[in-house]
C-alpha cells in the first residue's frame, strides 16, 4: 500500500482531517473557502474566517464539557453551519455522527441511541422538531445546538452561543486546542456514518482521521479537483461521497460553493459558475431527459433535425457500449447543428466554466455519459462504498472510460474473488460496524473489505460493475440477469422516471415503471390527453411506453427481456420511504409495497 507520505512526495503529513484543513486555512488565509448566498447575494468566506469559526464552536463544545471520544451527531442541510459543527466536533476530540436531513423522528431517534450522541445540531427548525418528538425516548441526549431560531428552554442552545462561549474558553485555555489536536491519531474515529438499509436497522459505519486524510491526500494527487476550482456543493454531508469532497477541498485548498436548495441547483451554478460539480446520478438523467424532450417537442425543421441526430445518438451509443466506432449522416446533421447548440445552453446553465462533472453514489447510464461527452462535457464516474469511505475508484481525466468507474485511486488495492464480488484493502477501508463485531466479520476478512458487488478489471485497470451481488436474478430458468443495466437503460426514455426490475425465481421478467410527471404532463398536452391522474392507465401511454420496453428488449438475449410491465400511479419519493437520500432506489420497499401487482403478472402465466 502507498503511503500517504509517498502521495505528498515528502510534504507534512496531517496526522488527523483538522490539521489538514487548519495548514489549508494557513497557506490560504484570506482567499474565499466558501461561497454561500445570504441576504438574497453570494457572499465569500474566507479560510481565516471559517478556521477561527470551526476553533470557536470546537471550544464551545469543550467548554459544555464535550470530551474526546464523544459522540455528536449533526442534522441538516449542505451549507456552512454543517461545515462547522463538523470541525467544531472533530476540533473537541469528538466524533461526527451524520443524520440524513430527510430521516424521520423515528430514525433519528436509532441513530441516536444506537451512537450515544451527547448533542446533536440542527440547522433549523424543521430538524429541531424532530428531536423534540423523540427526546423522551434518548435520556443520553444532554442538548440540541441550533443554528438557527432562538433557544427554547435549558435543552437548547444556539450556535452563535457555542461559539461565544468557545471564545471565552480560549481566553481562559489559550493552548487547550493544540493539545487536543496533538492527541487525535490516524487510527481514532472521526465519522459514525449510517448505511441507509433497505432491510432491517442502518449500521454505523466507523470511519477514521486517518480514512479521510488518505483520501484527501490521494484524491488531491489524481488532479480531479485543484485550488483553482470552484466545486458545487448540493449532495447531502451525511453521505460519504460529500464527506470524501470535503475531505479533497480541505486538501487542495478549492472554494466550495453551497446552493441555496437541491430545487435551484441550476440557478445557483448560473451565479456562482463552478469548474467541478459532483452529483448523483439521478442528477445527469434529469438534466438528459429534460434536453431530449424539450428537443423532441420543437415544432418545424429544428425538431426534425433532433429528431434525426437523436436517432443517430442512440445507434452511436450502443456501438461505444460495444467499443466499435459508428458515423451516419444523422451523427454528422447533430455535430454540425444540433448538438453546439445545446452545449452552449448547456454551458450556460452551469455558469460557463464547468470543468468536469463527477458522478457517484450510483451507475450511470453509459448512453447518458456519452450524451454528455458528444456535448462536450465530461463525467467522471467513480465508485465506493460508505465502507471504504466512498472515494475508491475514478476516471481520471484525459483518461476517462465511459461505462466503467475507473482505476483504484493511488494506494487501494482490488482483488476480484472466485464468484466475481469486488475486494478492496487500503487507507481507505473503515474500522468497523459500531458495537457490531458479527456484522463487521463478515464483510472484513484479512484486511479485505467485501463489497457486495459484482464486477471486473479491464485489460485497462479500469473496474467495470456489473450489479449488486445480492440483487442480481437468477430466473427459473437458470439465467442470471443484472437488473440495474436494464433499469438504466430504460430510464433515459424521457417519460419514464424510474423502474425496478423484477423476476427473481420466476420465469420472466417483468417491471415497475413510474413516469417522470413533468415529461408526461408536456406529452399528454402534445397528444391531447387528459394529464389527470389517470394518465399512467391511459392505454396511449402504456402503448409509448410499450415501445420504449421494446427498445430495449431488441438489444437483450431472450431471458433478459422484460415480457409484463406496470405504470405506477406515481413516482417514488423519499418521504414514501421508496428512495434513499441520494435517490437510488429501495429495491425491497418497492418489491414488497407492490407485492399484488408483480404476483399478478405471474398468476396470469400460471405460476
Amino acid at each position: 500500500m502507498i503511503a500517504e507520505a509517498e502521495l505528498r512526495k515528502g510534504a507534512p503529513v496531517a496526522q488527523n482531517l483538522v490539521a489538514l484543513f487548519e495548514e489549508q486555512a494557513r497557506l490560504r488565509g484570506a482567499r474565499a473557502a466558501v461561497k454561500h448566498k445570504r441576504g438574497g447575494g453570494w457572499e465569500d468566506v474566507s479560510w481565516t474566517e471559517m478556521a477561527r469559526r470551526a476553533r470557536d464552536v470546537a471550544d464551545g463544545l469543550a467548554a459544555m464539557g464535550v470530551r474526546p471520544g464523544d459522540r455528536i451527531a449533526i442534522i441538516g442541510e449542505t451549507n456552512l453551519e454543517w461545515i462547522l459543527a463538523d470541525l467544531g466536533i472533530l476540533g473537541a476530540g469528538a466524533i461526527t455522527v451524520t443524520i440524513y436531513q430527510s430521516n424521520r423522528p423515528a430514525e433519528c431517534q436509532y441513530i441516536l441511541a444506537d451512537s450515544g450522541a451527547r448533542f446533536i445540531f440542527c440547522d433549523s427548525e424543521v430538524q429541531v422538531a424532530k428531536i423534540r418528538e423523540v427526546r423522551a425516548q434518548l435520556p443520553a441526549l444532554e442538548g440540541v445546538i441550533r443554528a438557527q431560531g432562538p433557544a427554547q428552554g435549558e435543552f437548547e442552545h444556539t450556535l452563535a452561543d457555542v461559539e461565544r462561549a468557545g471564545a471565552e474558553w480560549r481566553n481562559a485555555h489559550p493552548r487547550a486546542h493544540e493539545e487536543r489536536l496533538a492527541k487525535i491519531g490516524r487510527d481514532d474515529p472521526a465519522s459514525f456514518i449510517y448505511t441507509s438499509g433497505t432491510t432491517g436497522n442502518p449500521k454505523g459505519v466507523i470511519l477514521t482521521h486517518g480514512n479521510w486524510v488518505y483520501e484527501a491526500y490521494a484524491i488531491e494527487e489524481i488532479k480531479i479537483i485543484n485550488e483553482q476550482d470552484v466545486v458545487l456543493m448540493f449532495l447531502p454531508m451525511a453521505h460519504s461521497f460529500a464527506k470524501v469532497i470535503e475531505a479533497v477541498w480541505f486538501a487542495t485548498g478549492a472554494t466550495a460553493a453551497f446552493v441555496e436548495s437541491l430545487d435551484k441547483i441550476m440557478d445557483n451554478a448560473a451565479e456562482v459558475r463552478p469548474t467541478v460539480m459532483p452529483a448523483v446520478p439521478r442528477i445527469f438523467e434529469k438534466a438528459y431527459n429534460t434536453v431530449v424532450t424539450k428537443g423532441l417537442a420543437t415544432p418545424g425543421l429544428k425538431g426534425k433535425l433532433f429528431h434525426l441526430s437523436m436517432e443517430s445518438f442512440e445507434q452511436y451509443a450502443t456501438a461505444k457500449e460495444q467499443g466499435k466506432e459508428y458515423a451516419s449522416f444523422g451523427m454528422l446533421i447533430g455535430k454540425k447543428l444540433v448538438f453546439p447548440k445545446l452545449s452552449h445552453a448547456l454551458a450556460e446553465r452551469f455558469g460557463g466554466r464547468m470543468r468536469l462533472f463527477v458522478s457517484g453514489g450510483a451507475p450511470l447510464s453509459p448512453k447518458i455519459a456519452w450524451f454528455f461527452q458528444v456535448l462536450g462535457f465530461t463525467i467522471l464516474e467513480g465508485y465506493g462504498l460508505t465502507e471504504t469511505s466512498a472515494g475508491t475508484f475514478v476516471n481520471r481525466p484525459g483518461q476517462n472510460r465511459i461505462g466503467t468507474v475507473g482505476p483504484p485511486v493511488p494506494g487501494t488495492q482490488v482483488r476480484i474473488a472466485e464468484d466475481g464480488e469486488i475486494l478492496v484493502k487500503g487507507g481507505c477501508v473503515m474500522k468497523g460496524y459500531y458495537g457490531n463485531e458479527a456484522a463487521t466479520a463478515e464483510v472484513l476478512k484479512d484486511g479485505w473489505l467485501y463489497t457486495g458487488d459484482i464486477g471486473f478489471v479491464d485489460e485497462a485497470g479500469h473496474l467495470k460493475i456489473t450489479d449488486r451481488k445480492k440483487d442480481i436474478i437468477v430466473t427459473a430458468g437458470g439465467k442470471n440477469v443484472a437488473p440495474q443495466n436494464l433499469e438504466n437503460e430504460l430510464k433515459t426514455d424521457p417519460l419514464v422516471s424510474q423502474v425496478v426490475v423484477h423476476g427473481d425465481k420466476r420465469k420472466f421478467l417483468s417491471a415497475l415503471i413510474t413516469l417522470n410527471e413533468e415529461n408526461a404532463r408536456r406529452w399528454a398536452a402534445d397528444n391531447r390527453l387528459p394529464a389527470g391522474e389517470g394518465l399512467h392507465q391511459d392505454p396511449r401511454m402504456r402503448a409509448r411506453i410499450q415501445q420504449a420496453v421494446d427498445a430495449l428488449n431488441a438489444k437483450q438475449a431472450s431471458y433478459a427481456t422484460i415480457k409484463k410491465f406496470a405504470i405506477l400511479p406515481r413516482d417514488f419519493t423519499q418521504d414514501t420511504g421508496e428512495l434513499t437520500p441520494t435517490l437510488k432506489v429501495k429495491r425491497k420497499v418497492v418489491t414488497q409495497r407492490y407485492r399484488e401487482v408483480l404476483d399478478a403478472f405471474y398468476a396470469e402465466q400460471g405460476e
